[in-house]
């Protein structure tokens, strides 16, 4: 009879479970390898189309998710914000027209701090995402204006004291 544990007879076994359990997490981790995607998609949340008051140099905040092929959230992708070199745009709060940031939990990437520049006119924010090798881009469209206060109060509905009058 060969002993379960000294005999040659378990020792394959043994050697194998041992292999597969350093493999795994700890228990309780919520750490998990997630898979390198075959196709990227940017989802532009907010900031398409926003129109940023070039008096107050105050800019709308773009937020993306990025995704699989499958719609599901990537966590940990780089993603990478590029404002124009000339021209509408603006830059961000490090002072440069590039700004990266990884996503989070939900695949989100905020592009904070943005500040308009004096330059009026449409613009484009290039956005590049990479996980794994994998790469996806797109690009959210703003507007630099120079708003008044009655001309922001009119396109309110007269909230703040500007009043429109259809003729």
């Amino acid at each position: 009879m060969v002993d379960s544990f000294t005999g040659t007879g378990m020792r394959p076994v043994v050697a194998l479970l041992l292999s597969i359990l350093l493999t795994l997490p700890p228990l309780g981790s919520s750490a998990r390898a997630q898979a390198a995607p075959a196709k990227l998609n940017i989802v532009i949340v907010e900031g398409e189309g926003a129109i940023n008051n070039i008096r107050q140099r105050t800019a709308r905040e773009v937020i993306v998710q990025v995704e699989d092929e499958n719609h599901k959230p990537v966590a940990g992708a780089a993603v990478l914000f590029l404002l124009p070199d000339s021209g509408a745009g603006g830059v961000f709060d490090n002072g440069t027209r590039t700004l990266q940031v990884r996503t989070d939990s939900g695949g989100r990437a905020v592009a904070k701090g943005l500040r308009a520049n004096d330059v009026p006119g449409k613009f484009q924010i290039r956005v590049e995402a990479s996980f794994e090798g994998v790469t996806a881009s797109a690009a959210v469209t703003q507007v630099n204006a120079a708003i008044t206060a009655a001309a922001a109060g009119g396109a309110m509905g007269g909230v703040g004291g500007g009043y429109f009058k259809p003729s």
